[in-house]
């Protein structure tokens, strides 16, 4: 393991980014699928062989990849103050 620290104006850019983008609606939006995918799985909403099949494999599937990112961006969401904190240690502007 390098004992060399770097931080650099793209890192201290790329976490800022990181954080506005998580920060400014992305799970929200995923919470919009979420929310708009249980209403289509609902019969009295939509029914037939199409929306059978949505209800049996293609949601199920879609909401559990939407559920699984929607946890690591919220534990992603967590870290950013750790890593933000690390990169101004390391460039001196703790």
């Amino acid at each position: 393991m390098s004992g060399r620290v770097l931080s650099s104006e793209q890192a201290k850019t790329a976490i800022t980014q990181l954080q506005n983008i998580i920060n400014g609606g992305l799970t929200d939006q995923i919470n919009a699928l979420n929310t708009q995918g249980q209403t289509l799985s609902q019969p009295d909403v939509w029914d037939g062989p199409l929306a059978e099949t949505f209800r049996s494999s293609t949601w199920p599937e879609t909401k559990a990849a939407l559920d699984k990112a929607k946890q690591e961006l919220e534990e992603l969401r967590d870290q950013l103050q750790k890593i933000s904190q690390n990169i101004m240690s390391a460039g001196g502007g703790a």
